[in-house]
Parts: structure tokens; sequence; C-alpha cells
């Protein structure tokens, strides 16, 4: 695309009152030529399945419950939650009003670049794009270690003297990340249906699980004091800290709702679907976790045995609320199985995330290499094998220390949270003007409600992802440090290199904004 039609591009936005007629999608698709090449699989629905899935919240703070239980234990776990899903809804409501006037498929990369002032415009969104792709592949690996170690911690139920190896555990990883990779470039098509499963998979299992570890203990239901006023602090730090150290838990299992934006190309109706399904799957997401945290927290009979077991936290827990092996292994399939459908949903948004930023140039030598759309599948293929190879990258890592999924766990909701941070910064900054490029199609907003929503996001931004930098224990040592500064730093410093070396001259922002802004919009 020459200079001349990147203005034209950017003035069309700019100054709606000056382009074209509203173009249907067919000429502005022949007008994109290849640019706009995945096929819309995903309905509403579909994009509603997969961002349950994705977040799986229940599941994911499942998962990540060595996290939080020395950093404040019940009272991090309930009010915690709670904190956690005000500050997650005040960053979704803040991005879903943009999404709703700017249905970009690059999401904060796009809008970072449409909102910011022109002489910020192609350095902010290039970083911002970086943080994005870094974080999302960060929580693919995260997912896969998840359920890896969900599968070692049923052996260790059943034989609790064999010794689990490291390199037993990275080929189970190994394995479980190919699952995602065929699905995503093979099986495309099938993806929305799995997405629905993954949903109804994922409601299934919470109601199964907490009926189930509600009838077994009966009789021996911890007291109300426990649940929601006993605070448990095993890391070093004042209480205060714990608690907001204990926040990556619940943050960790709401965080990446932005799924949906990346996918608006593959889906009807975007500026009304994609902002709705973001908003809906916070509220289900805190909703179910809310209600399956308390379940948990009720039918804990030893938390010293929880907070140490092999097996992990929520396996300790379903054995000692059934008493039983079996039963216990029985109710971790939900966890399993949400899990997988999370992490497969993840691989999807990671590449198309990876995809949209080489599409701009934005990955350096690298772009040009990613960019293309396989002619047979309709998927970025190359960009989906660039996932997994960093996914395979992150467990090496894993398989040298077992601290570092801390790190990645810490390191895919910081790199997120900072790529919210800026969009929202910007709107918070610029008030209702922002909006003028397309205010002849918002039919939504958050008017007078705006500047309050986006304090909440921009303060709940900064001190979590602050603080989830820090040591999760005192004193530091080799095995509490928290090595989420070294995933951050090493995205920071690729990132800075790339644009010093290639992104200056190269880089000149999404390309063809207006176009494909257009095709969202009218699609």
């Amino acid at each position: 695309m020459s200079d001349d039609e990147k203005s034209k591009s950017r003035t069309d936005l700019e100054n709606p009152a000056d382009a074209d007629a509203t173009p249907t999608l067919a000429r502005v698709s022949s007008k994109l030529g290849s640019e706009i090449a995945l096929e819309r699989n995903f309905s509403f629905l579909s994009c509603l399945g997969l961002a349950f899935a994705l977040l799986n919240s229940w599941t994911a703070m499942s998962a990540s419950l060595s996290v939080v239980l020395p950093s404040g234990g019940s009272v991090s776990m309930v009010w915690g939650l709670l904190v956690s899903a005000l500050g997650t809804l005040a960053m979704g409501l803040s991005l879903a009003e943009i999404c709703h006037a700017f249905p970009m498929t690059g999401g904060q990369y796009d809008w970072a670049y449409i909102l910011a002032p022109e002489s910020l415009r192609n350095g902010l969104s290039f970083f911002v794009g970086w943080s994005a792709a870094g974080g999302w592949v960060a929580m693919s690996a995260a997912a896969w270690a998840f359920i890896a170690n969900f599968v070692f911690g049923i052996l260790a139920l059943w034989q609790p003297d064999t010794e689990t190896k490291s390199w037993q555990w990275f080929l189970l990883y190994l394995a479980l990340s190919l699952i995602p990779f065929v699905l995503n470039t093979f099986f495309v098509r099938t993806l929305p249906a799995i997405d629905r499963i993954g949903g109804v998979w994922s409601i299934i299992g919470i109601v199964v699980v907490s009926i189930t570890i509600l009838a077994t203990s009966r009789g021996n239901f911890q007291s109300p004091k426990f649940v929601f006023a006993t605070f448990y602090n095993e890391t070093g730090w004042p209480d205060g800290m714990a608690f907001i150290l204990g926040l990556l838990q619940s943050t960790f299992g709401l965080t990446a709702f932005d799924a949906v934006t990346h996918l608006i190309e593959e889906m009807p109706k975007p500026s009304r679907n994609a902002p709705k399904t973001m908003v809906l799957a916070i509220i289900l997401g805190s909703v179910t976790s809310f209600i399956f945290t308390i379940i948990l927290l009720f039918v804990i009979r030893d938390f010293d045995t929880v907070v140490s077991a092999a097996t992990g936290p929520i396996l300790q827990i379903y054995y000692q609320a059934t008493s039983s092996q079996a039963g216990a292994t029985c109710l971790l399939l939900f966890n399993l199985g949400g899990m997988f459908f999370s992490g497969q949903a993840i691989m999807t948004v990671a590449s198309r995330m990876v995809w949209t930023v080489a599409r701009d140039q934005g990955l350096g030598p690298l772009s040009n290499a990613l960019k293309p759309v396989d002619p047979r599948f309709k998927v970025p293929a190359r960009a989906i094998i660039f996932v997994l190879v960093w996914v395979f990258i992150f467990g090496l890592i894993e398989l040298g220390s077992s601290i570092v999924l801390n790190a990645i766990l810490s390191s895919s909701v910081v790199l997120l949270q900072t790529s919210y941070f800026f969009p929202i910064f910007l709107i918070f900054i610029r008030g209702e003007s922002a909006f003028e490029p397309a205010r002849e199609h918002i039919v939504w907003s958050l008017g007078r409600f705006r500047r309050i929503v986006n304090g909440i996001a921009l303060v709940f931004v900064t001190v979590t992802s602050v603080i989830f930098i820090f040591p999760p224990a005192i004193p530091v040592n080799g095995s509490s440090m928290n090595y989420v500064i070294v995933v951050v730093g090493v995205v920071g410093l690729l990132s800075t290199l790339t644009w010093i070396f290639h992104g200056r001259k190269h880089y000149k922002g999404p390309s063809q904004i207006a176009e494909r802004l257009e095709i969202a919009k009218h699609a």
C-alpha cells in the first residue's frame, strides 16, 4: 500500500464526512485483496461460548489456587475476587465502549493507534501490539502447563510414592499443546462448535462439581467465619500487601476478555456482538467463580494440607470432600476438560493477535514470514506455528525451574493489562471527542459514567500490574523470586530492539485501518 493510500485511509477515518459513501463488504474486501482472508465462522453464541470457555474463570481460578492460599487464604479468595471482578468489569466496560465505536480485529492494538495523538500513534500502537501478543502467548503456555499439572496431580493422588520427573512433565506438556495446534490449523471450521461445547462443558462442570462436593461434605462444613473472615498469610509481607498479591489468582481467571475482539473479522455484526460478548463473559465468569469459591471454602476440611498437597490444592479439596480417590479424580476431569477448551481457544486468539501485528510489519523481519494466510484452510498457519514454538520454549524454561510457572502466569496478566491500559487512558484523557470519527454509528456509550468507570479501570490496572511484579514471599531467594520481571523485560527488550532497527522505518501503523473499520461496521 502506498504512502498516499495510507494517508487517505487515515484521513477518511478522521474525517468521515469527506470519505466516500459507506462501502459494501464486497467492494471493500475487493479493495483490500488478500488482507481480509479469514472466513466468518463465529456467530454471537459461538463467540460467547469462546469467551466463556476461554476465560473459564472457575476452572482457571481453581488451577491457580496455590497463588492465593498463602496470600490471604479465604479472605483473598472471596473478597479479593469481588475486587478483581469490579476492576475487570471496569476494564471490560471501558474497552467495550471503544470496541462498539471501533470494531477492529487488532483490539487494543488498533485502538491505541486510532486514539493516540498523531505524533505518538505509530510508536504506541507498536508497543501495545507487542504487549498484547506477548500476553496471549504467555497465557497459552500457562494453560497447557496447568493441564499437565492436573494430570500429574492425579498420579500423585493414586501413587503418592511415585516421583515425577521434569522431562516426563515436559513431554506431556508438549503432546498436549500439539492438540490445539492441529485443531486451529486443520479443523478451523469445527472451532465454533468446539467453543460452544466448551461453554456448555464449563456450565455443566461447575454444577456437577458443586452439587457433588456439597452433598458428600454434608455435616462437615466449615464455619462462615472461616469462609468469609479468616486471613492466612505465609508470604512474609504485611497483610495488605499479601491481599493484593492474592488478587493474581482471581485476576488471571478474568483476564483475556478481549479475546473476541481479535476474531472480529470472523463474526457477523461485530460492533454489537463483540462488546456485548466481552461484558457478558466477565459477568458470567465473576458470578460462577464467586459461587464456586464459596462452595470450595465450605467443604475444605484441612486447610494446611490443601496448601502443601503434592496433588495440587483443588484435587486435594475434592479428595477431602468426597473421601474417595475415584470421586476426586472424576470431579477433576471437569476442570481438566475446561482447561483444555480454554487452552485451545487461547491458541486461537494468540495466533490471531500475532498475525494481526505481523500483517502490519509490527514483528520486524519476521512479519513477512508470519502474515500469510493458508489458502486452503483460511487460517494464519505460520502465526499458529509461531505461537506453538514459543509455547515449547516456555515449557523448556519450566523444565529447568518449577517456579517459572508463576512468572508465566503473572506475565500473561501484566502484559495483557498493560495493553488494556493505554486505550482506556486515552479515552479517559480525550473524553467524548475520541469517538468523533465513529459518531454516525454509535448507539451505546457509558455517557456521564465514562470517567468514573475509566478511572476505576486505570487504578486497578496500575496497582495490580505493579504489585504482581513483586516477589510472592519474603525474604527473597532463588525459590521465591518473581521472574515475571524477566519475562516482561524480554518482551520489552525485543520490542524495543525491533522498533529501533526495523519498526521506525517500516512500521506505519495498522494497515488500511479505515477500510477494515468499514468492513467490521457493515458486515
